[in-house]
């Protein structure tokens, strides 16, 4: 025995060890892994600011705010970090413990009371989650400003809430600051549009808000949108933490939100561009092209393809005239490069406008790649295209519509066949009339005449070879039946509208979101709408005073003081939306004089 403990007294604590690790790696290997207990929902929770809040005399030099956590942070949004009054260069950020340090790239202004806020910027390090956000004050100088501004700013035309807007406060009244200087004062609006102005000095100022493109703090009109206060605004209440405005909010708590007081409200347009000039061009087809400009109301003195003949020539200028399509009707084969020349009137250095010559090259990039190659012609490159439109819904307000690829140089409209079907199968040629869109020469509008009923079928056919187009095709045959909706769950909305006849208006059915326009009325007088055959849901009505009957709304001037033309979205009972059920009949008195009062 004792032999054999001398011979193996080295091998038995090896093999001790080996058993004990095989042991310990069953143990740890156990069928179901550690959950490290529940999900950390818990936002980090501040227990440091340095400077205190509300500090004074902080220096102009160097300095750096530090916010300490509870835990261990990151910086999720480092745009979402903002100074006000803003500098030239953003605030810089690094993690220092379980905190963050601001620190400032230039000197702070002296005898200025400053805010931080770091809202939507902060978040914890395992489970990401937000802060939810927090504003500190201090002083460069010996006192701190108490003064505030609420407001909300929205787009001009939908009306919905713009996030993320720069809104300004400017001492110097003049029309050029906005475009020169950095405001006095700055703070950026949250999901609800919404916005607070805090610790500014009690006096008068001029108010911008600007969706700024590249976050300089400075409107640029070429890139940037704007909303302004038409007169000039002073500070009525004083800070105080328990005011509501000053709290932050989940932005999902809409009842706090909206309970929230707006001292002002700002609609948000976009500018028309103050230089012309010849921006884009395109060859959409051998026979057809356009051209862009970068203000409305480009002015055109001559305009000329080279080879062609004058009259030759079609054009049409989009309503705002910054946009000009056109075509050729000439049938010859044409060349890959089509060669424009016209005179107008442009921008120049000094920002006056003066009559300019351009030659432009309009390329078929098609045409060049397939210049050696055989081609296929199908079928529908040898036809006049065009699609013809008639939908229930809309068909006894609006008719039916001929859409043109390219314009028709000839048409045989008492060609054309409209008829009704009734229950009992008996066909009755039924009268039409017909107009070309006002803004538009490859869409025609096609009205019946007859008072559509329910339960008969509407058919309208174009034959073989009515229209021609500028390529020299001629139609194919097409035919489109039409029925009024049946459906029981369909409702209508009547609208008993009083004006004064001094404006235009355009009324508007909007979906819920506001993205899509479904209906669209224009009246000058006292008049009725009926809204038929509508699906039950939420929709939006949308009215513009359209005050130079112009057919769209018209944007702002800043220099020239000038609001872009006022959208009103209709409440109904308290509501931003019209809630319509099925099978109603819904009838709403509205006044627009009182409402655009």
């Amino acid at each position: 025995m004792r032999k054999f403990i001398k011979r193996y007294f080295i091998i038995i604590p090896i093999g001790f060890f080996l058993v004990l690790s095989v042991f310990s790696h069953s143990c740890a290997n156990t069928t179901q892994a550690p959950t490290g207990g529940p999900k950390d929902t818990i936002p980090p929770v501040l227990t440091k600011v340095s400077p205190l809040i509300g500090s004074k005399n902080v220096p102009t030099h160097g300095t750096s705010v530090y916010f300490g956590f509870n835990e261990y942070v990151k910086v999720s949004s480092g745009s979402s970090i903002y100074l006000s009054p803003p500098q030239k260069k953003a605030p810089k950020y690094k993690i220092k413990g379980k905190g963050v340090l601001v620190y400032f790239e230039e000197d702070l202004l002296p005898n200025t009371t400053y805010t931080l806020d770091i809202t939507n910027a902060i978040q914890d390090n395992n489970e990401n989650n937000p802060f939810p956000g927090f504003t500190t004050v201090f002083s460069t100088g010996s006192s701190i400003d108490s003064m505030m501004i609420t407001g909300t700013v929205l787009d001009c035309k939908t009306l919905l809430p713009i996030k993320d807007a720069t809104v300004m406060l400017y001492k110097n009244h003049g029309d050029s600051a906005v475009f020169k200087e950095r405001p006095f004062v700055s703070s950026r609006t949250d999901d609800w549009g919404y916005f607070v102005l805090r610790n500014i000095q009690d006096t008068v100022y001029r108010l911008y808000a600007i969706v700024d493109a590249n976050k300089n703090n400075i409107y640029d009109p070429d890139e940037d949108r704007i909303a302004f206060l038409d007169s000039l605004i002073k500070p009525r209440e004083k800070v105080n933490d328990s005011l509501p405005e000053l709290k932050k909010y989940d932005m999902k708590d809409t009842l706090h939100c909206l309970a929230r007081k707006s001292d002002v409200e700002l609609r948000v347009f976009k500018e028309r561009p103050s230089k012309q000039m010849l921006m884009n061009k395109e060859r959409t087809a051998p026979r057809s092209a356009y051209i862009t400009f970068m203000a409305p109301d480009a002015k055109i003195d001559s305009l000329w393809f080279y080879g062609f003949q004058p009259n030759d020539v079609i054009t049409e200028f989009n309503p705002t005239n910054d946009s000009l399509l056109l075509w050729l009707n000439d049938q010859r084969r044409m060349p890959d490069t089509l060669k424009l020349g016209l005179v107008y009137w442009k921008t120049d250095s000094t920002g006056v406008l003066v009559q300019n010559t351009e030659k432009v090259d309009l390329v078929d990039e098609n045409m060049v790649k397939n210049k050696h190659k055989r081609v296929k012609v199908e079928h529908a490159d040898t036809v006049c295209a065009l699609t013809l439109k008639g939908e229930p819904e809309k068909v006894e307000d609006e008719g039916f519509t001929i859409k043109f690829d390219f314009p028709p140089i000839i048409g045989k409209f008492d060609s054309l066949m409209f008829w009704s079907v009734n229950p009992r199968q008996k066909e009755q040629n039924e009268a039409f009339s017909y107009y070309r869109d006002i803004h538009d020469l490859t869409l025609y509008h096609i009205t019946p005449k007859v008072k559509l009923q329910n339960g008969w079928e509407y058919h309208f056919k174009i034959p073989q070879r009515v229209f021609k187009d500028i390529n020299g095709h001629w139609n194919d045959s097409t035919e489109v039946k039409v029925s009024l909706p049946t459906e029981e769950t369909l409702s209508s909305l009547s609208l008993n509208i009083t004006t004064s006849g001094d404006s235009r208006y355009i009324i508007d059915l909007l979906n819920e979101k506001r993205s899509e326009v479904l209906k669209t009325y224009k009246i000058e007088f006292s008049a009725r709408i009926d809204m038929k055959y509508l699906k039950p849901g939420k929709y939006s009505l949308r009215v513009t005073e359209d005050k130079n009957r112009n057919d769209f709304v018209d944007t702002g001037s800043l220099l020239q003081h000038k609001q872009p033309e006022k959208v009103l979205f209709i409440k109904f009972k308290d509501s931003e939306y019209i809630n319509i059920p099925e099978k109603s009949d819904i009838v709403q008195d509205l006044n627009f004089k009182e409402l655009f009062k």
